[in-house]
């Protein structure tokens, strides 16, 4: 009797020196146990994707990781509202292109999150980022086209259409810190409702205007490089502090035609024969939400791995910054 009640003693009296530390501030938080790895390194959660080893995904996780944070890849998002196969395949959801058929894109956005297993799959984050990849189903958009009739761009993921989607409407309803890079900007556009360009070239020859391909390489060997102007009064120039990038690492025939309308802003564009065009934008209601169209993490990959070409584009610490920065906004939300 007498050690049973000594045991009972131990464990309150341990049970009240675990609520004091927690009071006191020693005790980790289950949110700070799950947004820092064991080195004390903020979490960075990476969207889905269904190509993992392409340049955009690779170099992102290369330049999250120089820029001090540690990479977590979510899993897929799904929607409640349609049908997968076990092992994460849409059933009856594309069409004959293989983008997203008319009726999955409608329950998508007229559900966004809120029939998905979003919040699962992300837990406790503190910040996410979406990279670039391959083009995004027309029917998505807020007034849903056509295929654009081009076979040579014909790369289409309903997956990770969907999950995309679901993950960004989800962080902007949230204000989950976002940085939206190519194809993820380019979503961040749709979700938001903004007009999309399917392809550039078919674009500028619609207006009339000869393009002289300075947002890809025509022969699709290396990434295109040009100027960023961007605005002073924006959360892009107070990530780079400078109002001007020269040679931004660039890879995309799809585009941002306009915001107009939309919660985002225009805060990066590049006067591409004479056509402005956007190459930036941000919700300025929200803590931290960024879309870049060029490749930043490209040119900070380029010269960690001694790229012969890494000269060619942004120099490394103009283009970290933008690495660093949603990194200090996770830190600044896990507090």
């Amino acid at each position: 009797m007498k050690s049973k009640g000594a045991l009972i003693y131990f464990r309150l009296l341990l049970a009240i020196v675990m609520m004091i530390l927690s009071f006191a501030g020693c005790s980790p938080t289950k949110q700070e146990r799950e947004t820092r790895d064991a080195t004390g390194k903020q979490v960075v959660s990476l969207a889905w994707s269904n190509v993992q080893d392409s340049v955009s995904y690779t170099s992102t996780i290369t330049a999250l990781e120089e820029a001090g944070g540690t990479v977590k890849i979510l899993d897929m998002i799904k929607s409640a509202d349609l049908d997968y196969t076990e092992d994460g395949k849409l059933v009856n959801a594309a069409d004959e292109h293989g983008f997203l058929s008319e009726e999955a894109a409608r329950l998508v956005k007229q559900n966004t999150w809120h029939h998905s297993n979003v919040e699962e799959v992300l837990g406790d984050v503190d910040c996410v980022v979406v990279p670039g990849g391959w083009d995004i189903s027309p029917t998505l958009y807020k007034e849903a086209q056509g295929w654009h009739g081009i076979e040579e761009d014909s790369d289409f993921s309903p997956e990770r259409d969907v999950s995309d989607y679901i993950l960004i409407s989800y962080c902007l309803d949230n204000d989950i810190p976002l940085l939206a890079i190519c194809r993820g900007m380019q979503m961040l556009s749709v979700v938001s409702g903004g007009e999309m360009v399917q392809d550039i070239p078919k674009y500028f020859s619609q207006i009339g205007v000869e393009y002289h391909y300075a947002h890809r390489d025509p022969e699709r060997k290396s990434f295109a490089a040009h100027s960023v102007t961007g605005s002073e009064d924006s959360l892009f120039y107070k990530v780079v502090e400078k109002t001007r990038i020269e040679n931004v690492p660039s890879w995309h025939h799809q585009a941002v035609l306009s915001v107009k309308g939309t919660p985002l802003s225009v805060v990066g564009t590049y006067d591409t024969d004479g056509v402005e065009m956007i190459e930036a934008v941000e919700n300025q209601n929200l803590s931290f939400c960024l879309g870049l169209q060029f490749h930043p993490e490209v040119a900070v990959a380029k010269v960690i791995s001694k790229s012969e070409d890494a000269g060619n584009y942004t120099d490394y610490d103009t283009s970290l910054t933008f690495f660093k920065a949603i990194i200090e906004a996770g830190r600044k939300e896990a507090k």
